[in-house]
């Protein structure tokens, strides 16, 4: 395991008891950006780095029973928190790298990733992996309960030219990588980026 996979671990592990009680209130923003990816009954969608499962009610609400919910995680004790709060019951949860999905290419219509892109050791790398589960014309939601400025000033910290969240890296990035970039919004209640699979 990769030195960034070890810290990552480290970070979310000593984090993982009180992660919901930390953030009581997400749960209408994380509606509100799973309905913009328009997700049909039916559908295949991962939630990359799922956490504590927060996103997968929703996920699970808009696909339907027919539809397909997984999440997946780097780190065994936020899943063990996503299934006592009962979340394994609306996706199956998999111990999983997204460098390397334990999933078939071009299985999934969507990927949601909450908080993802900035825990990823090799952005362009990964989304490249995001890309190659996704089928052609699928969607990845990349989204944060509050915006980058209010994550800065929550931190204690200033947002930097290099933030690969800022409209400018994130496009390129995403291009980059086999996606474009269709809306972006980063305002203090949200960040979401949308972006379609290209072929």
């Amino acid at each position: 395991m990769s030195d960034d996979h070890t810290k990552v671990q480290e970070f979310f592990t000593a984090r993982a008891a009180d992660w919901d009680a930390r953030f009581p209130d997400d749960g209408p923003a994380y509606r509100a950006a799973v309905d913009e990816l328009s997700l049909r009954p039916g559908s295949s969608v991962l939630d990359a780095g799922c956490g504590t499962g927060r996103a997968l009610p929703a996920l699970r609400n808009a696909v339907g029973p027919s539809g397909v919910v997984l999440g997946a995680d780097l780190t065994p004790a936020m899943l063990e928190a996503a299934t006592r709060a009962g979340r394994h019951h609306d996706g199956q949860l998999l111990r999983a790298d997204v460098a390397r999905l334990p999933l078939r290419a071009q299985s999934l219509d969507a990927v949601f990733g909450a908080g993802l892109i900035a825990h990823l050791a090799d952005p362009a790398e990964n989304l490249r992996e995001l890309r190659r589960v996704v089928r052609p014309g699928g969607l990845l939601a990349l989204f944060h309960p509050i915006g980058r400025a209010a994550l800065a000033a929550r931190q204690g910290r200033q947002i930097t030219p290099e933030d690969l969240r800022a409209e400018a890296n994130l496009g390129p990035l995403l291009a980059g990588s086999g996606w474009l970039m269709t809306s972006y919004v980063d305002e203090d209640a949200r960040f979401l980026a949308l972006a379609v699979r290209q072929d």
